[in-house]
């Protein structure tokens, strides 16, 4: 049987699309190149299906999240407060998976940010 072999792409409507890229490449720091092409490090994807009146993606009219993971979460938190992005103050930690917290986007889209756990 064939099968996907990774996320080729996460595609967001924009009311401003070229600011909003910008917003990813200059407040995260997702290194963008040509046509949007993203050279991502190697490392665990989750994908998981929610119920549909979940509150986990913040707006109930947020129908997917982007969920980007990073190696020190603490810092990430730290340079977003100081890009005045809209950053959650809440901190989640799950035993063996690792560390969460949110921060939304320009356009209100709320993003995860997960810190695995360290090998």
């Amino acid at each position: 049987m064939e099968h996907v072999s990774g996320i080729g792409g996460y595609f967001i409507r924009a009311n401003d699309p070229e600011k909003l890229q910008a917003w990813y490449r200059d407040v995260l720091g997702v290194d963008l190149g040509d046509h949007g092409l993203w050279n991502q490090e190697a490392g665990p994807t989750v994908f998981a299906t929610f119920e549909s009146d979940t509150d986990y993606f913040g707006s109930t009219s947020q129908q997917t999240m982007l969920n980007f993971r990073v190696a020190d979460l603490e810092a990430m938190l730290v340079q977003l407060r100081e890009a005045h992005a809209r950053v959650d103050d809440e901190i989640q930690e799950m035993e063996g998976v690792g560390l969460f917290s949110w921060v939304h986007d320009p356009e209100g889209n709320r993003i995860e940010l997960w810190q695995p756990p360290a090998d």
